[in-house]
């Protein structure tokens, strides 16, 4: 019970939390409306949704992600996947909202009103009379309260769209049967592979089928643009630079948190607790009143009996088999008129009845550690640091204002900028559109190097304009030689070319063997080769590629034993021997019971996506840019 008297730090960093970190309610998807200046990357309902839209839908959300965690990598949030992604929401967003409107779903007051009531954010904004603060709401989120509601509003509405299809999907036990057989379904099989690599020994080729390959493929042989730049770094740490910290600063910094460099005082008590919660009836308090009082007598006339009266007595059960023992704590630990009463003995004293919110107490203080203040100069360098770390904040705030204006009105160099802000300009070489693999800082942001290929940057070389390339930190580059993409001429890639020709004849070879071989061995099985059998499905493929995994499981299996191909594409060509269907244990029943839950999570996610594309097509949503090559992010595809 008394574990419950000890304010933990983790209340306080769930309530911090709630501030910091809002829920959904409070700050929900936001909306934007379409219009606007700037190129158009998508539409909905015939409403526009421009390039300065995207954009700021995509700051927004990832300035929401570096407040979470703020140690993600920069260029997964500046990835071209990760935009488009954001682009693809914004669609679905505006889709669902559309049949929301057409629909006319609402959100009765009742229900917005329990939601307002139940909402942990929202309740940090009232103040001890019970109003409601409109001004820290607004400085905090950026929007009036009608704002919000509209919005919460216009989010319950659309989730009801979902809901309507994904609430009420669900698979009959027919289909998970069949559903979840063919998932899990397992064959032996025996596989003979025809690799390329084998075959290439029989290759031959000539100049000229390699002049004629380069030819064809001049794409695939070709150095990339890139760029010699210079560029320029502000950040917190540079800020810093220019901070000037004075020792009497230092001093009074000491002075006013000397405490908190060194250890605080800690007291070891015991204590007898008889419980009388504040809610229990009175008498039963007057009988738990009577019995402290009593227990308090025994202890004043044998001081020495405090242990053995609080293992036969308290009812604290953390403490009460060790004799009343809590250890050492410190101020801020135990509840307030506990904490008051111990702090105000002495080493050995015991107190008087001591009351609470759980009951009646009787303390005896057995040990006291005084507090330890370092002197001034063994802390002086963490003073100093903790000092700069304040003001650096503020001084960011000034230089990146500086930093923006010089590196705009002075275009054509850097230096002004570097001078003014003590910052060093740094070179880089063979710098390309997109990030390398291992970039970092500046040069492993899209935004940054999107804006030293944009064709201003390129043809005038002047400075870029101050891009933000994380929580505090903007850069500014420019462009000091620049070559173009170009084809490599054939003499510098002929033996890059002569690999890649060599490899997809080896692979054609490879395919034609094998497609000759499985001819042969369905009309002769005994001249057949395969390695040991093996039994794979779908969740265990025992390493062997896709294709072949997929050309066992589509043999019919009543017809089995039986032979089938698969084309491995470079990987060459297997033949499958495909020997028999081997059933599926039967999963115990609470497994059972999970995979029909995720079956029908599956068939709802299905449904909703399937709702969700005739709603596209019926308010002829597009997105008007195209889709990145590695996208694999995003909703609404």
């Amino acid at each position: 019970m008394f574990d419950s008297f000890r304010k933990y730090n983790k209340i306080i960093m769930v309530f911090l939390f709630l501030l910091i970190i809002p829920s959904f309610v409070l700050f929900g998807v936001d909306r934007y409306q379409g219009g606007g200046q700037g190129e158009k990357v998508a539409r909905v309902d015939g409403v526009d949704i421009t390039r300065p839209d995207w954009d700021a839908q995509h700051r927004n959300e990832v300035d929401r992600i570096r407040q979470q965690a703020p140690n993600i990598d920069a260029s997964l949030l500046d990835s071209d996947a990760a935009r488009y992604a954001t682009l693809e929401r914004m669609v679905r967003e505006r889709v669902l909202a559309a049949a929301a409107s057409k629909s006319n779903m609402s959100v009765s007051e009742e229900r917005l009103a329990r939601l307002f009531a139940a909402d942990p954010g929202l309740a940090s904004f009232r103040t001890a009379d019970g109003k409601f603060d409109r001004e820290a709401f607004m400085r905090a989120t950026g929007r009036t309260p009608e704002q919000y509601e509209a919005g919460v509003r216009a989010d319950l509405a659309t989730q009801q769209v979902s809901l309507g299809v994904s609430g009420t999907a669900f698979a009959t036990p027919a289909q998970a049967a069949a559903t979840l057989n063919a998932f899990y379904d397992r064959r032996e099989i025996q596989v003979a592979l025809f690799k390329p690599a084998d075959f290439a020994s029989k290759v031959t080729v000539s100049d000229a089928d390699l002049e004629a390959f380069y030819k064809a493929h001049t794409a695939q042989f070709q150095q990339p643009e890139q760029a010699k730049v210079e560029y320029l770094v502000l950040d917190l740490e540079a800020a810093k630079k220019n901070i000037a910290v004075s020792e009497a600063d230092l001093r009074s910094y000491y002075d006013q948190n000397a405490a908190r460099f060194g250890t605080k005082e800690e007291r070891r008590a015991s204590h007898i607790l008889i419980a009388a919660p504040q809610s229990a009836p009175a008498a039963e308090r007057e009988q738990a009143r009577k019995k402290i009082d009593q227990l308090l007598a025994e202890v004043r006339k044998n001081p020495g009996s405090f242990a053995d009266l609080a293992r036969k007595n308290s009812q604290d059960p953390g403490s009460a088999e060790k004799g009343g023992d809590l250890d050492f704590v410190t101020r801020g630990a135990m509840v307030k008129p506990f904490e008051d009463a111990m702090f105000a003995l002495k080493k050995g004293e015991i107190s008087g009845v001591v009351e609470t919110e759980f009951g009646y107490h009787i303390i005896l203080v057995s040990d006291i550690k005084p507090a330890v203040v370092p002197p001034f100069d063994k802390v002086r360098a963490t003073i100093e640091s903790e000092v700069r770390n304040q003001q650096a904040t503020q001084e960011f705030a000034k230089a990146a204002e500086a930093f923006t204006d010089i590196v705009y009105q002075q275009p054509d160099s850097l230096q002004p900028a570097a001078d003014k802000l003590k910052l060093t300009i740094q070179t880089a070489g063979n710098v390309a559109r997109t990030p390398v693999p291992g970039a970092t800082g500046a040069l492993a942001s899209r935004n940054f190097l999107n804006a030293l290929f944009a064709p201003d940057t390129l043809e005038r070389k002047h400075n870029t304009e101050a891009i933000e390339i994380g929580p505090n930190q903007l850069a500014s580059g420019r462009v000091v030689q620049y070559a173009p993409a170009r084809a490599l001429p054939f003499d510098e890639v002929k033996d890059k070319v002569r690999t890649q020709l060599v490899a997809e004849r080896a692979a054609a070879l490879a395919r034609a063997e094998g497609e000759a071989k499985l001819a042969a061995w369905k009309t002769d099985p005994a001249g057949a080769s395969f390695g040991a059998p093996v039994t794979v499905s779908r969740l265990e493929t025992q390493s062997q590629p896709q294709a072949v995994i997929e050309g066992a499981l589509r043999a019919d299996a009543g017809k089995l034993p039986t032979l089938v191909g698969a084309d491995l594409g470079a990987q060459g060509y297997a033949v499958v021997r495909v020997l028999k269907s081997v059933p599926r244990t039967p999963p115990a029943p609470e497994m059972a019971k999970q995979e029909n839950e995720q079956l029908a999570q599956a068939v709802g996610a299905a449904e909703t996506a399937a709702y969700y594309n005739l709603l596209k097509n019926r308010f002829k949503a597009e997105i008007l840019v195209p889709r990145p090559a590695e996208s694999i992010l995003g909703a609404g595809r």
